[in-house]
């Protein structure tokens, strides 16, 4: 279990707070499918993703990006219990779709990249630990159906 201080728990409640799903979520996964070209292998079925402008315009990335996002703020909602908010997300990503876990760090990285973007000079250097600590907490927990 992990221990969250008021501080890192206010931080994340509150940066779900600022953030659009709509724009946050796409806007990570593009970067992702982007930067990362060899994880568009899991998006085969989504179609043109070409390049970067495919990618970004791409209505089933923007559509799955919102969903990751709205998946996010249930651990948000959940805290105290993440990996066990994501048991089922971490066998379907592992036993249906074959997801390299290793692609859950990629993807976290690009959304700090644009929370950070998003919120600016309010994502100070301890806000972006508050972040990327909740980020691991949920990386790990898609992770764990693989340990």
């Amino acid at each position: 279990m992990v221990e969250w201080t008021d501080f890192e728990r206010a931080t994340i409640q509150d940066i779900f707070s600022k953030i659009d799903v709509d724009v946050v979520g796409p806007a990570a996964l593009s970067r992702c499918l982007v930067v990362y070209p060899w994880t568009q292998r899991y998006f085969r079925s989504f179609g043109n993703l070409y390049n970067a402008e495919a990618i970004t315009s791409n209505p089933n990335v923007i559509a799955h990006g919102k969903v990751v996002l709205e998946g996010l703020t249930r651990a948000v909602k959940n805290l105290d219990n993440i990996k066990a908010t994501y048991a089922e997300l971490s066998v379907l990503h592992s036993e249906k779709l074959n997801v390299d876990p290793d692609n859950f760090k990629l993807l976290a990285d690009c959304l700090s990249i644009v929370v950070a973007a998003q919120l600016g000079k309010d994502f100070t250097g301890d806000v972006q630990a508050a972040f990327q600590k909740f980020l691991a907490v949920v990386v790990s927990a898609l992770g764990k159906q693989y340990h």
